[in-house]
């Protein structure tokens, strides 16, 4: 991390910002070297003087073929922000006790991914001549938290230029950190699109979660456990896995196995 970037309110312009990280890390961030996937793929499709840019959808697609949502588990800080967060000794929500609702919330990042991501920045450079990244612009909470709230505290010009746009924002952000008090990983189940693209990858990755039916006892431990709320037996590379390894941490008989080679006594789920 470029850590003097935090103290003196600008951000690192060196080489390394060319290459993509997998993980959500916004280019603003006065700690970012690297980029991140998701603003590259929108400037590539709002700007006119760009081709859509091969190299993040070859990026993408080789962090999905390999890890599917591994990224969102181990690499990615807003995720480790919120499940902090969820550690508050407060009342919790489960959504997922209301199967059709948490299902419909799920789907929100795919419209979101469709929408914010492809669709806009597209209708503003046919439209207008150039678009914007509007997922960066109008929602990203990693970004307001890890590039807008940073760089406005220790820059007086910037508090004076933020308005309505800066002010919706830090409310988005506000509300996705209170309900990750209440809900295990609110943003990454119901509304991050890097997530939504990684996990379209998580029956094909080679990084997978096998049972063996043989050793299962159906005693639902790594359900309970599992913060995405994945059926793990039926569905464990289901979209909404992120490779946390929880359920394997947890299983009473060592009948899961998180990994890249199951093991040879480990067979696919019915659903996997």
């Amino acid at each position: 991390a470029y850590v003097p970037g935090f103290f003196r309110g600008e951000i690192y312009q060196g080489k390394l910002k060319q290459i993509c990280v997998p993980g959500l890390n916004c280019y603003s961030c006065p700690g970012a070297l690297g980029a991140c996937p998701m603003g590259v793929l929108q400037n590539s499709i709002a700007d006119p003087y760009q081709q859509i840019s091969f190299y993040v959808l070859g990026f993408l697609i080789m962090v999905g073929a390999v890890m599917g949502r591994f990224v969102c588990a181990w690499l990615c800080p807003f995720g480790l922000i919120q499940e902090w967060l969820h550690k508050i000794p407060v009342r919790k929500w489960k959504p997922e006790r209301r199967p059709a609702l948490h299902r419909n919330l799920t789907r929100m990042k795919f419209v979101i991914l469709a929408v914010f991501v492809i669709l806009l920045p597209w209708l503003g450079r046919m439209l207008n001549g150039y678009g914007a990244p509007a997922f960066c612009k109008y929602i990203c909470p990693s970004g307001t938290l890890m590039a807008g709230w940073p760089l406005v505290a220790v820059n007086d010009s910037l508090r004076t230029l933020a308005g309505w746009l800066f002010s919706w924002k830090s409310l988005v952000l506000i509300v996705l950190l209170y309900l990750s008090t209440r809900i295990m990983r609110p943003f990454c189940r119901y509304l991050c699109p890097l997530g939504a693209l990684y996990g379209l990858f998580n029956r094909i990755s080679l990084y997978r979660v096998t049972v063996d039916w043989d050793l299962c006892t159906h005693c639902g431990a790594c359900t309970r456990q599992c913060p995405m709320a994945v059926q793990v037996p039926e569905d464990g590379n289901t979209v909404e896995c992120i490779r946390c390894g929880e359920c394997q941490a947890v299983c009473p008989v060592d009948a899961i196995h998180c990994g890249f080679k199951p093991a040879s006594r480990q067979k696919e789920g019915p659903l996997a």
